[in-house]
């Protein structure tokens, strides 16, 4: 019996971790359909962001109730897989509490840390629940988050809780055994959380409290590897590639614009003819973005990295205006495109042209012009994200490739190209102000 599920165990691991495989490698491949630039530069400040972005959740300490009960639920993620850990291998050698006689009295008290954290984690995503779908925070509750986004993030803070409940319970029904004296549970004390509720088990038979005690733990971890190869078709990716993402962010100043030397080029050869001669033949560049391959590929490691928790848009002047551009939103549609560009490429070999690009048919040009460059969503973002570089890339796209700009805008540009200035005033005038003033 105990070489069946041994048998069965390692099958429903292989099939998850192959399943996860497969998904991840797409995700990259996705991310690599962007062109490439470099940002391995300042290799310690970039590490400090890891460090401080990720791991410490700098950011999120803006407001710190909100903090502190997220930090609960990331720590019991990352910190309870060391038990998952004990979990997987007792499944894979068929034994139980594996690490208890190695450890010896340390063992109780790693449990009862894990315990606690799983409590906690319990409590967040309970007020998280309630911030949700009760108290209905605005940020969390606006149109880009109907359907499927909505439900997303209730249907992980719902799985975290029967996990933990789980995981509760499972060790609940252990120490009632261990104290029946049964051969196959080993003695390693009471446990901090669940230790006080072993009473409401003691009046159970053996052979009620083991099947309540398998039934946990096999719910347990196929819960947990359900819910690894859930994470890739989830927001929640985030708690993956929030780590690289911090640590390649942009180190620029953050009001600092990407030049184009392509531009730069013509605008010198515009200004200086005689050097057109010697510049070298290239092909015409191409401004701007229309589609995903047109960004970098740390414009889609964003998408992917986005939480979709909504402080980008809440902190954007012109959706607090009322106009439509969300920062939220145009990380969502980036990697939407980008999830049905690689569907394309998995299933063909190749992306053709559909008919479809990012511009227009998911972001439009109303929301694009909304966009007043002040660089607040990059700001508040919890990890590190830059919407902004990817609404300068396709706006630049539509001024220089198409031609397509408000008559204001339009008027500007004309100024600066013939007066140097945004002022529709000749140059040999703009002092004119300054000797009437003497005269």
């Amino acid at each position: 019996m105990h070489i069946i599920q041994e048998l069965l165990f390692v099958i429903a691991f292989g099939v998850a971790v192959y399943l996860f495989y497969r998904k991840a490698r797409q995700i990259r491949q996705n991310i690599l359909l962007g062109r490439d630039v470099q940002l391995n530069d300042e290799p310690a400040a970039r590490w400090r962001n890891l460090l401080l972005l990720a791991f410490g959740q700098k950011k999120m300490f803006r407001n710190p109730l909100v903090a502190v009960l997220h930090f609960f639920v990331y720590a019991g993620f990352v910190i309870i897989n060391v038990e998952i850990l004990e979990i997987i291998l007792d499944g894979i050698v068929g034994k139980h509490r594996l690490f208890a006689p190695l450890l010896g009295g340390l063992y109780p008290v790693l449990i009862g840390c894990f315990e606690i954290l799983a409590a906690l984690v319990l409590i967040g995503c309970a007020i998280f629940l309630v911030r949700r779908n009760i108290v209905k925070v605005k940020r969390l509750n606006q149109h880009e988050l109907d359907g499927w986004p909505r439900s997303d993030a209730n249907y992980i803070l719902i799985t975290e809780i029967v996990l933990m409940l789980l995981f509760l319970t499972m060790n609940t029904a252990d120490q009632a055994l261990q104290q029946h004296g049964h051969e196959h549970y080993i003695n390693t004390g009471a446990f901090w959380v669940t230790g006080p509720f072993v009473s409401l088990f003691s009046g159970l038979s053996d052979g009620t409290l083991i099947a309540i005690e398998r039934t946990c733990w096999w719910l347990h971890i196929l819960g947990i590897l359900a819910f690894l190869n859930y994470l890739p078709y989830s927001k929640h990716l985030h708690i993956i590639l929030a780590f690289p993402n911090a640590y390649y962010a942009d180190l620029r100043p953050k009001g600092k614009m990407e030049n184009m030397p392509a531009v730069q080029k013509e605008v010198q050869l515009m200004l200086q003819p005689e050097l057109a001669a010697d510049a070298p033949a290239g092909d015409i560049p191409k401004f701007g973005a229309k589609d995903v391959p047109d960004l970098t590929w740390k414009n889609i490691l964003d998408a992917y990295s986005c939480t979709e928790c909504g402080r980008c848009t809440a902190a954007c002047p012109a959706n607090i205006t009322g106009k439509k551009l969300s920062p939220r939103k145009i990380m969502m549609d980036t990697r939407d495109r980008a999830e049905a560009i690689g569907e394309q490429i998995a299933k063909t070999g190749s992306f053709t042209e559909d008919g479809k690009t990012l511009l227009r048919d998911h972001i439009t040009e109303e929301e694009l012009r909304a966009c007043t460059s002040c660089g607040a969503c990059v700001q508040e973002c919890p990890v590190s994200i830059n919407p902004l570089h990817i609404i300068m890339q396709l706006r630049r796209h539509l001024v220089m490739e198409e031609t397509s700009a408000p008559q204001e805008w339009n008027m500007m540009f004309s100024n600066i190209e013939n007066n140097m200035a945004p002022w529709k005033m000749s140059p040999d005038d703009r002092d004119k102000w300054a000797v009437e003033m003497n005269g």
